[in-house]
């Protein structure tokens, strides 16, 4: 088995080898053609950017509504008020606010992927603050799941909305599609990313703003965008 995945994984490499610095839609085709696994890989973006995570000021993170489906089942809770749970589950909540699950989540007992509250309920959320931030679930303004539009993030998150945020090695990795989907479409998913990504600029960072940019496919080798071709996005 080895031998013939690191034979496939060879010939990927030949494939790239030569073609650095591609334009967006390039890189995107060429890292379909050279994923070959048997399940449906994800299509993934990578951007170190010239930023410091250890400065709030440039933590660069937010959501972005994707022209294309994801693939993702996304389970959805939501800290709403009583009135608005009904409102919370027709627009596809998985859970809706209620006293067991605060209880529940005191005991780490998390059964759902992203958290969704109204403004009025964040004080509500105290008993459970600590332990959402431990595992990355704590609404916030920033990522657009603190919202009195609740019913919107609900539906963009359940279809077609995904969250990026610089790392501590001062890199972003986002999912923007699957290998099986159009090429074309993974492309649009790409720029509307990238412009986002650029969009979010801090304006403390006066110098160049993005290292380097690539794509890759779960275990299969990266193929490398250039930086210019990024920026260009927004022109």
């Amino acid at each position: 088995i080895m031998k013939k995945y690191w034979k496939k994984y060879t010939a990927a490499l030949e494939k790239i080898s030569g073609k650095e610095n591609l334009s967006l839609n390039e890189a995107a085709d060429l890292v379909v053609q050279t994923s070959t696994t048997k399940f449906d890989s994800s299509v993934e973006l990578h951007m170190n950017l010239e930023v410091d995570p250890k400065h709030a000021d440039q933590i660069v993170r937010w959501t972005v509504t994707l022209p294309n489906w994801t693939w993702k089942t996304v389970r959805v809770a939501a800290f709403v008020s009583d009135e608005n749970k009904e409102a919370a589950k027709k627009a596809w909540a998985d859970i809706a606010w209620t006293e067991d699950l605060v209880a529940a989540i005191t005991k780490w007992e998390i059964n759902f992927d992203v958290a969704v509250a109204s403004p009025d309920q964040m004080r509500s959320l105290w008993k459970i603050a600590r332990t959402l931030w431990q595992k990355g679930l704590m609404p916030n303004p920033k990522a657009w799941t603190v919202t009195p539009n609740f019913e919107q993030a609900i539906w963009e998150l359940k279809k077609w909305r995904v969250e990026f945020k610089t790392d501590k090695s001062w890199i972003i990795h986002v999912a923007i599609w699957k290998v099986s989907f159009w090429w074309a479409k993974i492309f649009e998913n790409l720029k509307t990313i990238v412009s986002a990504i650029l969009e979010k600029k801090p304006s403390s960072i006066k110098s160049a703003y993005i290292n380097s940019v690539s794509l890759c496919t779960s275990m299969w080798p990266w193929v490398s965008v250039d930086v210019n071709e990024a920026y260009s996005v927004n022109k």
